[in-house]
Formats: C-alpha cells, sequence, structure tokens
C-alpha cells in the first residue's frame, strides 16, 4: 500500500457506518423483544452481526470481529430454530452491543472496553446457546449450508458482476475476503475478467484491473448480498441480478451460461450502472459546517452587491447582480438541504432507553414513533439528544404509573411512550407524549408557593404552573431516585431548547397523560427574512412567522383610545411598539407599519416605522455577553455594513404576557402592558394598554 493512503482514514469510516449499523441493530432487536417469531427481524440481526463481523476483520478490528462472530453463531442457531428467542438472550445481546460500541471507538481517545465484560458476556452466552465450543467453520462446497434454505427459503439463483475501481486497494480493501464472504452465503461460481489488465510495461502492482462474473445459489436476498460490499460500494460497481426462480442449485450448464459475456438484447456488451448510492459521498460535518459559513458569507457579499448596484443606477451592473442574486438564493437552498437529514436515527436510539428503564423501574412500557423521516438541520438534531432523553426518563418515573396501578384506574397495562415530528412552517414541532397520570398542577403550584417561586395568593395560568417545572432544582418527587427527583432533567431541557431559539409548550390532563411540546427552528443558520426599520436602528422579523403588514395612522390610535390595539380584517389584535418596548427616542413617522406575527400566544402586531423589504439574512451569534437577552435570537451584516438584530416574535410576545402577569413593565421607560380577561382567553378590548 503507498504511502499517500491513510489507514486511520479508512478506520474512520468503517467506524461511522459500523455504529449506523449498530443503531438499526438495536432498534432489531428491540422489535424482536416484542415479537420474538418474527423471523424477518430475526434475519436482520444476523445479516446485521455478519456484516459487522466481516468488514471488522478487513479494516483491522480483528477482536471486534471474533467478539461479534460468538453473537453472529448464536443467531444462525436462532434461524435454524434450535434456540429460541427469550429476552434474557435480547437483553445479554443489547450488553454485547454497548461492548462493540466501545471496541469501536477504540484508538479514538474513548476508554477501551472492558475484556473482563466480553468474556462474562460470551459465557452467559454459551450458557444460553447450549454451546460451550465453537463449532468448526463450513468448508466451501458446491452445495449451499444447509442454514441457508432453512432461513429464507428456497434457493435463488443470482448473476453478480463485481468490478473494483483502480484504486479499490489502495483503500484497505482485499476483494478476495469479500468473495470468501459471498461463499459463505451459498454456493458460489466465480470467473475473473482480464480484459481491463493493462501491458505489463504499464501495469502497477499496486492497483485492481481484475472484475469477477459470479453466479450465487443462495436463500439470502438482494440486501443480505448487498450487505457484504456495503462498505465498498461507494469504490467499485456491482450489479446483482436474479437469473432464476427454480429453487434449486444451478446446473453446470446453467452456470456456465450465466457466466458467459453478458450481452445486451443487441448482441452488444452489456454496461453495467454503478448503483445509484454508489454516487453518494460521505463528507465530514465539520467540511458541511465550513461549507455553509462561505455560503452565508456570500449571502453577505451578495447583498452588499445589490445594494451598490441600487445605488449606482448602472444597468449592466443591475443585471449582473441580480444574476448573482440568484445564482446566490439557489447555492443557499441547495447548501440547506444538504445539512438537514432525517430525525429518524434520534428517535431510534431512544428504544433502547425506554427498555432499560421499564426494566429498572419495573414498569410495561412501549415507544412508538411517528414522524421519523422528518427533517430538519443536523445541527439542530445533533442538541436533541439531552432534551428528549430527560422528557423521556421524567415522563417514565412520574408519568408513568406502574401496571398494576393502570389496571386498577381501567388502563391498559403497557403503557406508551409517544416520540413524533412534523413541519409547522419554518419549524419543526417534535412532542414526547404519554398516557400517564398526567401533571398535578395543584401541586406543582403548592412545591412553588414552598420554595419561595410565587407568592401564596398569586394567581397563575395553567401555561404559567407549568413553566415552574423548568425552573433550576424545581421538582415534585417525593425522593430522589437514580432516574430523577433533583430537578435537574427539565431545567435543561429548557436551557438546551433556549439555546436552539425554540419554545416549549406542556399540555396535561390527570388522569389521561401529557404532552411536552418543542417548537424548533428548521435551520441555525440562514433565514428568510423581512428588514424593517424604527429609528436610526434596523431589525430583521423571520417571514415564516409574518402574516401581513398593515399601517397605522395617528386617526387609528384616537379610535382605540390609546390603547395598543388595531383591527385588522375585521378583528382586534393587539400590537407592542418596537419604539417603546426597546426605548429608542426618535420621533414616529405620521404613518406607522403594523407586522401581524404568528406566534403560540395568537396574532399579535410589532409596530415599526418602515418596511424596508425581504432578505436572506445569515444568523450571526451575538456572543455570550448577550445571551441572557431572549427577545433577540441573533444578529446579521446588511448589504451597508451595518448590524441587524434578528427578532424573535415569540420571545417578545412572552416578554409582554410575562410583564403583565408579574404586575411589572417589560422594559424601563416601556409602555406596553397586557390585560388579560381573567378567563385564560385574551380579551382584545383591553390589548396593551397606553
Amino acid at each position: 500500500m503507498p504511502s499517500s493512503s491513510n489507514p486511520d482514514q479508512f478506520k474512520q469510516s468503517f467506524r461511522e457506518e459500523a455504529r449506523e449499523i449498530v443503531v438499526d441493530l438495536e432498534s432489531a432487536l428491540l422489535e424482536l423483544n416484542d415479537h420474538s417469531g418474527d423471523t424477518e427481524l430475526v434475519g436482520r440481526v444476523f445479516r446485521a452481526l455478519h456484516t459487522i463481523k466481516g468488514s471488522g476483520s478487513m479494516f483491522g478490528f480483528e477482536e471486534l470481529a471474533a467478539f461479534t462472530h460468538h453473537l453472529e453463531t448464536a443467531y444462525d442457531e436462532v434461524r435454524n430454530g434450535r434456540i429460541q428467542v427469550t429476552s434474557s438472550l435480547i437483553d445479554l445481546t443489547l450488553a454485547a452491543l454497548d461492548q462493540i460500541r466501545a471496541m469501536l471507538e477504540e484508538g479514538t481517545g474513548a476508554p477501551p472496553a472492558d475484556p473482563s465484560g466480553c468474556a462474562k458476556i460470551l459465557t452467559l452466552l454459551q450458557q444460553l446457546t447450549g454451546k460451550a465450543e465453537e463449532r468448526p467453520a463450513p468448508k466451501p462446497d458446491t452445495q449451499p449450508p444447509a442454514h441457508c434454505a432453512a432461513a429464507s427459503g428456497p434457493v435463488r439463483e443470482w448473476s453478480l458482476r463485481f468490478a473494483p475501481g483502480p484504486e479499490f486497494m489502495l483503500n484497505g480493501a482485499n476483494p478476495l475476503l469479500l468473495l470468501q464472504e459471498l461463499r459463505q452465503l451459498g454456493a458460489l461460481a466465480v470467473r475473473a475478467s482480464m480484459a481491463g489488465v493493462p501491458p505489463l510495461a504499464e501495469l502497477d502492482p499496486e492497483r485492481c484491473y481484475i472484475a469477477w462474473d459470479v453466479v450465487l445459489a443462495t436463500a439470502a436476498d438482494r440486501d443480505a448480498i448487498r450487505d457484504v460490499f456495503i462498505f465498498v460500494e461507494d469504490n467499485c460497481e456491482l450489479s446483482i441480478e436474479p437469473i432464476a426462480q427454480s429453487g434449486l442449485v444451478p446446473s453446470a450448464a446453467a452456470t456456465a451460461r450465466a457466466l458467459e459475456e453478458p450481452r445486451s438484447p443487441s448482441g452488444g456488451r452489456r454496461t453495467y450502472d454503478r448503483p445509484d448510492n454508489a454516487s453518494s459521498l460521505r463528507v465530514p460535518a465539520v467540511k458541511l459546517d465550513q461549507f455553509v459559513d462561505l455560503v452565508g458569507e456570500l449571502v453577505t457579499v451578495q447583498a452588499r452587491l445589490s445594494e451598490l448596484a441600487a445605488h449606482r443606477g448602472d444597468l449592466q451592473v443591475a443585471e449582473v447582480s441580480e444574476e448573482i442574486e440568484r445564482l446566490t438564493a439557489a447555492l443557499r437552498e441547495n447548501s440547506m438541504n444538504i445539512r438537514v437529514m432525517p430525525i429518524r436515527g434520534t428517535f431510534e436510539k431512544f428504544r433502547r432507553l425506554v427498555h432499560d428503564l421499564a426494566r429498572d423501574l419495573d414498569k410495561d412500557v412501549e415507544l412508538t414513533i411517528e414522524g421519523a423521516e422528518t427533517e430538519l438541520d443536523k445541527t439542530v438534531i445533533d442538541q436533541l439528544g439531552d432534551p428528549l432523553m430527560h422528557l423521556i426518563r421524567n415522563s417514565m418515573d412520574h408519568g408513568i404509573e406502574s401496571a398494576a396501578v393502570r389496571a386498577a384506574r381501567g388502563k391498559r397495562r403497557t403503557a406508551t411512550i409517544h416520540l413524533s415530528a412534523r413541519h409547522s412552517g419554518a419549524s419543526v414541532l417534535i412532542a414526547v407524549s404519554d398516557d400517564g397520570a398526567g401533571i398535578d398542577a395543584e401541586a406543582v403550584r403548592s412545591r412553588a408557593i414552598e420554595r419561595g417561586m410565587v407568592a401564596a395568593g398569586e394567581p397563575l395560568t395553567e401555561a404559567e404552573t407549568f413553566a415552574l417545572l423548568f425552573e433550576p432544582g424545581f421538582s415534585t418527587a417525593s425522593q430522589i431516585t437514580d432516574v430523577s427527583g433533583r430537578g435537574v432533567g427539565m431545567d435543561v431541557v429548557r436551557q438546551k431548547v433556549d439555546s436552539l431559539r425554540g419554545t416549549i409548550e406542556v399540555a396535561s390532563r390527570p388522569g389521561l397523560g401529557t404532552i411536552v411540546t418543542l417548537r424548533l427552528p428548521l435551520t441555525l443558520a440562514i433565514i428568510d427574512g423581512l428588514l424593517v426599520s424604527v429609528g436610526d436602528a434596523c431589525f430583521v422579523l423571520p417571514l415564516a412567522n409574518t402574516l401581513e403588514c398593515v399601517e397605522l395612522t395617528h386617526q387609528d390610535i384616537c379610535r382605540a383610545n390609546g390603547k395598543h390595539v388595531a383591527i385588522v380584517r375585521g378583528e382586534i389584535i393587539s400590537y407592542i411598539r418596537l419604539r417603546e418596548h426597546f426605548n429608542i427616542c426618535s420621533a414616529a413617522p405620521p404613518i406607522e407599519q403594523i407586522m401581524v406575527v404568528d406566534t403560540d400566544q395568537g396574532r399579535f402586531g410589532l409596530v415599526v416605522d418602515h418596511v424596508l423589504g425581504d432578505c436572506q439574512t445569515v444568523i450571526k451569534n451575538l456572543g455570550r455577553f448577550y445571551r441572557h437577552v431572549q427577545v433577540v435570537s441573533g444578529a446579521t451584516i446588511l448589504g451597508n455594513g451595518t448590524v441587524a438584530l434578528i427578532l424573535d416574535p415569540e420571545r417578545l410576545v412572552q416578554d409582554a404576557v410575562r410583564a403583565v402577569s408579574l404586575g411589572q413593565r417589560a422594559r424601563p421607560g416601556a409602555k406596553p402592558t397586557f390585560v388579560p380577561d381573567g378567563t385564560g382567553n385574551r380579551d382584545p378590548s383591553h390589548g396593551f394598554a397606553a
């Protein structure tokens, strides 16, 4: 192998692929625990273990491959019907997966796997399977292995064309090992194609010029065959086609016919197209982040160019500016699409958490998932793990009752935790719900009074009561357990959601359950916004929250008796004057603009001086010094080089509502206050009083 190759690079590629396989394997095991007779799930587990074993050996993870081989053997026994799937076998395999994860991370700075743990797992595995000694490996034969047909039904014939690229072996791959793995699936007939070998003077001994035509008789399906090539498929041409449905091992004549040079219907040589997924490319997340940052800088420069073109009045410059604006918008859209990914992986990993907690808490709980294909920014997904984990742990410990209590209340003994995700405009709604006992609002209120967080006679709405759950150190638990009770988890949830510029909504009914909904932005990098001005200051409002713009005149203000309300399309809308809210000392123009925004609190207005137009906004963090400024979600650089603050309409309205509930003004010198009607609904006849 030439010195230019980097073995660590290929090992890291294997680690990344293997991590995904382990997540899928864990999900399959937990499903198998509930459906022990599902042969398809057994096959899925077996194939995943086989892939980790074979590929691990190829890339130098010998201990990992040897350890996984014992698990593969156990599930081969399950496929053959010689042992049954039990909860003990599933729990032991899940513990083995933890060891496999540790082995995968060896050499990356993580602590090494515990050899005694591996030995203990293998000892228990031998006791469960009744196999004290390792079975000898079957020798290559012209007949398929006995377990092949038993596992998946009748034997089928497949024609494979395997053509490694010239640099295939430079990546540390060995094509002969792949053919040996294929031989384990069934009867194999192989012919090497030497057509690509160059003259001796041009031959590079470190490159691969040979292709292989293969006929494989196996009971395995196409996916199982493709799994053999899972780590090298991007670097080779691979074709897998069925050639018979007889259910028999191919005869010598059939094999000879299948190994003839493939021809197209017109008589020419058939060309093998690279499979669709061979065109994919694995890119490190840090490079993707750098790419998105560069696109963001390009958006800023393009805005400056548009500003210059508008002031110069040069038609040619304006034409070039418009073309660059179009290309920048397309590049921005594509970069955002590259950065988003399904949330399935994050959701699936919680199956193990629910399984383990149910066992530790002696509760019967199942996890259901909806909307796993919902896509959002990878940066957001990476930070969702901790909040969802704490919500699930809290739900299982506090919300869900024991099986006996549930039965006494007329409920199913098996409780349900439901994870769901769906798009809502430029946001994603992620909900964690359960069918447990619900939240006792009075107990929350009493605990808050006991801790001095609220006054004894202070009225609280249901939303304000539930918001207390996310205060640091707050807990209604009577005793501290290993799972919860210290009042830390829900505080972590709020801090993480705040850092993602999201919001939390809690809904609960006693005896029926609780739903916690996280509203998060699709992306944290670039948004579409409306540029507005108040005095000399410029602000950006997210376009996704903005519904419409209407004029506000002095006559309108007089008709409302000075109160901050306006009639928009027959509906009375309360509004916030940004000039007063931010204490901007300048005279208002004769005609102001009300930007009507949609929030969780309902429709509200934000009064500005002028609407300057729409813009693509690159979000810049304000830094740690301004981390407590909640109503501002970031800043952006405008085309003229000035800075505009990006406002968060949700937080602006929440600030105004909270100011009234606390009997205080939202800001020093600000006038807006919101007067609720005392019924939990907004009374638009009061609105924001001047």
